[in-house]
């Protein structure tokens, strides 16, 4: 009888254990705002600090070449959705725009059904899903979005003003996460920066940093402190509650976005004591009160995020869940600074698309670092492969990442963008393959080429000196345009 009862137990045992390693992993994708591909140690800073992302980082697979649109909409909506902006038309955040409607396409702002998020397959594949943070795919106004191309720019309520609340948690939810796949949403709306529920904004004492937030879609907790925090406890707290199942969180912080709002004085005084750094220019503007303010900004994310991490230890999660950790643009060049790019936030320069990016998965993903150009675009191909999805026949623009995860090699391919309308820089259409990119602005037709390998800096504009690499890279981008029907601008002089 003995024998047979330790034979029993041995059995639902090792079925047990089968089930729990045939078990899809967990996913959790965390995405900073206008983090800086260098405003974190892992990628050279000597000025932030960020202990806890740089010791995950050294267990994880880092991406020197990962790469966003250069404004949150349309990098959030490539992101969620794995296509171009051509598609969405989402090319801008719609209230940046500059210009006519001639010179640009001006953008959409809400992203449509016809256009499926990555959660809506993951909801079909049996994961529990969340979203959290800055959501931005859904305009104010979606019912002034109909007739396409705009005439004019998208605007948006002015600062404290609520009046689109009630729409928006009625008619309008399904547009929101809820309405694509996710279960949750904690704090997603068409809101860019957390200050707008203040009529001061920007001026602000909190920010939408600070308790309370006045963001209609986060609940007021009478322990209420800081926005970064609250929302890592919702995200701990939606694991500790499917932790059963497989789960995907979407965890995007609004953070370290501007308005700027010191996490602590104790920190803030501590940056404003602390030295630049003679290498990357960190720290040496002349606006130091912003910068030490977004220095406790990106201590805070870095703190949160080691949170996260030490409670999938504590329940025995980590092994079986994967972690990405990127930024949706470049830094805002207000508040910080990198000698090694060019351009910042908005522009098609290194400094606007260029990003940090890791991914941790203990025994499954060996650390190291990649060179591979990476596109926001990759994720949700990743995303399906992780889960085992192989039915999904929507339209994709990215190629899942999995092949470097398991340590092989990708077959080179180029990177594309295609931004139609002005912020910063004019329309222009951008191939980057291998060492080169080539970027064609849309008007005028003017090329620039440079050779990343050994001007990462974009200085030296190659395009007369390497006639055959400018052909060959504008014949390739060109051809992509015609291919796919790619949407000029009217004053455009180009044909495709």
């Amino acid at each position: 009888m003995k024998n047979k009862i330790i034979t029993l137990f041995y059995f639902c045992f090792s079925v047990s254990l089968s089930f729990s390693q045939s078990k899809k992993p967990n996913i959790i994708f965390i995405m900073a705002d206008d983090l800086g591909w260098q405003d974190v140690g892992f990628m050279g800073s000597k000025w932030f600090e960020t202990p806890n992302l740089d010791k995950l980082a050294n267990e994880s697979l880092v991406f020197t070449n990962a790469y966003m649109y250069p404004t949150c909409s349309p990098s959030r909506t490539a992101l969620l959705t794995g296509r171009q902006s051509f598609r969405t038309g989402v090319y801008t955040v719609p209230v940046l725009e500059k210009g006519d409607d001639q010179s640009n396409i001006f953008s959409r702002w809400t992203v449509g059904h016809e256009h499926p998020v990555y959660a809506e397959p993951l909801n079909e594949a049996g994961y529990k899903l969340i979203h959290l943070g800055k959501w931005h795919i859904v305009g104010p106004n979606p019912d002034r979005e109909k007739e396409y191309p705009f005439k004019q720019k998208l605007t948006q309520p002015d600062n404290g003003d609520f009046s689109w609340v009630e729409k928006h948690q009625q008619e309008y939810r399904q547009y929101y996460p809820e309405g694509r796949g996710f279960h949750e949403n904690v704090g997603g709306t068409w809101w860019g920066d957390p200050a707008r529920g203040y009529p001061e904004g920007y001026k602000s004492e909190s920010g939408g940093y600070k308790a309370p937030f006045k963001n209609p879609f986060i609940d007021d907790k009478p322990d209420d402190e800081w926005l970064t925090d609250r929302l890592t406890d919702e995200a701990i707290d939606f694991i500790q509650r499917n932790k059963e199942e497989p789960f995907f969180v979407n965890l995007h912080f609004y953070a370290p976005h501007r308005p700027i709002v010191p996490r602590s004085k104790e920190g803030y005084q501590k940056f404003m004591a602390k030295a630049p750094d003679s290498i990357t220019g960190q720290g040496g503007q002349k606006n130091r009160e912003e910068i030490a303010g977004y220095a406790t900004m990106i201590a805070s994310i870095d703190e949160n995020v080691k949170r996260i991490f030490d409670y999938l230890d504590q329940a025995g999660l980590h092994k079986n869940t994967i972690v990405i950790f990127t930024s949706d643009n470049g830094f805002n060049g207000l508040t910080s600074h990198s000698n090694a790019l060019r351009g910042a936030k908005g522009s098609v320069y290194e400094g606007g698309i260029r990003v940090p990016a890791f991914i941790n998965w203990p025994e499954k993903v060996k650390a190291g670092i990649t060179n591979v150009p990476i596109s926001g675009m990759d994720y949700f191909p990743t995303f399906l492969e992780l889960a085992d999805i192989r039915d999904y026949t929507g339209t994709l623009d990215g190629n899942s990442l999995m092949p470097l995860l398991k340590g092989k090699t990708m077959k080179e391919r180029p990177l594309f963008w295609h931004i139609a309308s002005t912020y910063i820089d004019p329309p222009c259409s951008i191939i980057r393959k291998g060492k080169w990119k080539l970027i064609q602005f849309l008007n005028d037709g003017k090329v620039e080429l440079y050779k990343l390998e050994d001007d990462l800096k974009e200085s030296k504009n190659l395009a007369e000196v390497n006639k055959t690499v400018a052909k060959s890279l504008l014949d390739e981008l060109t051809t992509w345009r015609r291919e796919n029907k790619v949407p000029l601008p009217p004053a455009s002089i180009l044909k495709y």
